[in-house]
């Protein structure tokens, strides 16, 4: 059994920034990542554009130079490497933390397996849990949604080059996935179940996604609701008449959501109807003493409240908490 005072979960740039705020406070967390640092970023499309101007992802003062004001996928990964080498954090990559549960000590214990499938067990006195949210995509609950030519995520377009794709989905993901697919030469038609454009499309590339739907580059289909999907067509529903289009590929791109079953396993209490774990707001620290969140998991199903922006401040107001509870425990 080895015995740590913070054990972090998750190496997401809240994690990381989580990480190095403790560091900053004397400590020397240990972080546990089940694939390798900023993962949730490396799964981004290949060619990504972040919304937030770099300034607004740097964590533990390292600056973030870019060659435009907002940087792209690859600048993020190779930025975040840099910073856990500067401030030479303790991680511990390709490990997937099975359970997390409080002894009757109230000290923490935590178990793993490696990559190799090795079984590994930890005892921490506090954790820190910044799991964030990328790996679990929302889905459409219909037939057919599991096939093998449906896909949650979208990394290159030219695959697709040629091909009847259908993009389910009006906001950022499916926009930008709809862009590149057909720039790429795919035959693309959005069905999305709004009625206009959300508002929460990045203003810079809605005019363009407008005047391709406008010049029938690319068929955007609203109020559409789909039901069924098989091998070669998509079913829908219009206004109560139904519908079906033909896809090579289809891409459910309708969001995520954070996974809360390591919370609920440890006894934290999960607002039913919103996805919120019950936490103080100040510290961070959930209804199970000396387990906190950090980053999108205190967002609940709202996963577009919290951003790396916000989230990365997180990490200095839990350490704060732990510092003052050791302070009373010394006293």
């Amino acid at each position: 059994m080895i015995h740590e005072k913070i054990v972090i979960i998750g190496a997401g740039p809240c994690g990381l920034a989580a990480a190095i705020a403790c560091k900053e406070k004397g400590y020397d967390p240990l972080v546990i990542e089940k694939e390798n640092v900023v993962s949730a970023i490396y799964h981004y499309p290949t060619h990504q554009t972040f919304f937030s101007t770099a300034a607004k992802l740097e964590i533990g003062d390292v600056p973030f130079i870019t060659v435009d004001r907002k940087p792209r996928r690859n600048e993020a990964l190779a930025y975040y490497r840099d910073v856990v080498e500067r401030k030479q954090l303790r991680i511990h990559t390709y490990e997937t933390v099975k359970g997390v549960q409080k002894s009757a000590d109230g000290t923490f214990e935590l178990y793993t397996t490696t990559a190799k499938g090795e079984p590994k067990e930890y005892f921490a006195t506090y954790v820190i849990m910044a799991t964030g949210y990328y790996d679990h995509p929302n889905k459409l609950g219909c037939e057919g949604e599991h096939l093998p030519h449906v896909y949650h995520y979208f990394k290159e377009a030219h695959p697709f080059h040629h091909q009847d794709v259908v993009v389910i989905g009006g906001k950022n993901s499916a926009v930008d996935a709809t862009l590149a697919l057909e720039k790429a030469g795919a035959n693309v038609t959005v069905l999305y179940r709004g009625g206009t454009y959300s508002s929460s499309i990045k203003p810079w590339i809605l005019p363009e996604f407008e005047g391709l739907v406008r010049k029938n580059n690319v068929d955007m289909i609203f109020d559409a609701e789909v039901t069924r999907i098989t091998k070669n067509k998509v079913y829908y529903e219009k206004n109560g008449e139904k519908a079906d289009i033909d896809a090579d590929f289809v891409f459910a791109m309708v969001g995520y959501h954070p996974d809360h079953s390591f919370l609920s396993a440890a006894g934290v209490t999960i607002d039913q109807e919103t996805g919120r774990p019950h936490y103080d707001p100040e510290t961070l620290e959930t209804d199970i003493s000396g387990l906190f969140i950090a980053g999108v998991l205190a967002a609940g199903n709202n996963a577009n409240e919290i951003f790396i922006e916000t989230g990365r401040y997180h990490g200095s107001r839990i350490v704060e908490a732990i510092k003052s509870a050791e302070n009373v425990q010394q006293t």
